[in-house]
């Protein structure tokens, strides 16, 4: 899977300050505040029924990439996105 097709389907609801995927009548969501240079993922939320389908890495993927298009560093205070720094070294130069 490319990595377009992996963002397929997250929209990023600036007002919200969350990346939201819905499938079917469910929304997943990671939300996220922004401070002067710094974003704070702060939650991940995939319904139970979704789970390990690769739907929170895809939105975390997504706000990641946001991230490091406004130079932006991120404090993951999600137990998820934590998990997923580790997971993928390549975010690391995001870390705040």
């Amino acid at each position: 899977m490319t990595e377009s097709d992996q963002k397929k389907g997250v929209v990023h609801n600036l007002e919200a300050q969350q990346f939201e995927l819905r499938v079917g009548e469910s929304l997943c969501v990671v939300q996220y505040r922004i401070t002067p240079g710094k974003m704070t993922i702060f939650h991940t939320e995939v319904p139970p029924p979704l789970e390990r389908r690769g739907l929170a890495a895809r939105l975390t993927r997504a706000a990641l990439e946001f991230a490091r298009l406004e130079k932006l560093r991120v404090e993951p205070r999600c137990p998820y996105t934590a998990a997923f720094f580790h997971k993928h070294p390549e975010y690391a130069g995001l870390l705040r």
